[in-house]
């Protein structure tokens, strides 16, 4: 099957859009927010636009604007709250580093019954709140490759 083939026959097995907009941001796991907040805007020129602490995700977390405008997407680090935290518990097993990718969607409940329909388990039933009371859900990672993947919806 040639890459056009491919394609069409991938668009004629899609009933409902998944609606992705764009990367939202990377999540990286890390020991201490503000070590690390000031290690990315020393280093990278980073800026902070947003510190909040999310205790039913177990985090403390910080929003790094990547470059002048917020088009150009963001870090977002993320510290555990408990050590029970998911968060905790991916330091302990992998180290500090990259822990997910999120995209902004339209719509987290359509996104998340679209993947459902392709066959993606996702981590809540229902969405759950996010950063600055976006609405979030999660693509288990053995699903999508060994990447733990957020969908964002705006508040």
């Amino acid at each position: 099957m040639g890459p056009d083939a491919a394609a069409q026959h991938a668009d004629d097995s899609i009933t409902t859009d998944v609606g992705l907009l764009r990367i939202d941001h990377v999540g990286v796991a890390v020991a201490d927010l503000d070590a690390a907040i000031e290690f990315y805007a020393r280093v990278f020129g980073m800026t902070c636009v947003h510190i909040e602490e999310n205790p039913e995700q177990g985090v403390r977390e910080a929003m790094m604007r990547v470059g002048p405008t917020p088009e150009g997407g963001c870090v977002q680090l993320l510290a555990p709250l408990t050590p029970e935290s998911a968060i905790a518990k991916f330091l302990d097993r992998s180290g500090p580093g990259v822990q997910q990718v999120a995209y902004t969607v339209r719509d987290v409940e359509v996104a998340a019954a679209a993947l459902r329909e392709r066959g993606m388990r996702l981590l809540y039933d229902a969405p759950r709140r996010g950063t600055a009371g976006s609405r979030i859900n999660f693509v288990h990672p053995k699903d999508a490759g060994g990447v733990l993947v957020e969908l964002v919806e705006p508040a």
